[in-house]
């Protein structure tokens, strides 16, 4: 049976899994661990790797899609257009991420800024500061922020480790 793909409301994922696994529909959510700081400490959480989405396996006839758009959470299976046949994943795609939750490597998701973004420098002498993007290459890993210091813009090139997103 083919898998597809299917999206949720934002930090719904867990609800909608619960709700298709209830439903006998083989449904995989994949997972990552996470440091995730506490006012008190660091603890670690397991969180999607893909929020807003998880993976059902089924033969999409009607009734079967109509089973997973009425789970609590799901908003649409997708495909290629809004509401239009959908679309279903490669098994090997489904397959490679299963190995690759399966090996324990620690994984990190990054969301570098786009130019005309908000964004703080995260490390170095400027860190703490927040300004605008105005130039970013993520390939290169390279940013330019302007920040404002008494009316004046100064442009600063940063690194990817240096700058997060607001």
């Amino acid at each position: 049976m083919p898998w597809y793909a299917v999206s949720t409301k934002s930090r719904h994922e867990y609800k909608a899994f619960t709700g298709l696994t209830q439903k006998n529909l083989t449904t995989f959510l994949p997972e990552m661990e996470v440091w995730s700081k506490r006012k008190d400490r660091k603890k670690k959480i397991s969180v999607p790797l893909f929020p807003g989405y998880l993976f059902v396996e089924a033969s999409l006839d009607n009734e079967t899609k109509l089973i997973i758009l009425k789970t609590t959470g799901v908003v649409r299976i997708l495909g290629k257009k809004l509401n239009t046949e959908p679309l279903p994943v490669p098994e090997a795609k489904i397959i490679a991420i299963q190995r690759l939750l399966a090996k324990k490597v620690e994984m990190f998701t990054l969301q570098y800024p786009k130019a005309g973004e908000p964004a703080r420098i995260m490390d170095g002498p400027f860190a703490g500061i927040e300004g605008m993007v105005i130039k970013s290459d993520p390939e290169k890993e390279l940013f330019v922020i302007s920040i404002e210091l008494l009316q004046r813009s100064v442009a600063i090139k940063l690194e990817g480790f240096q700058i997060s997103k607001i």
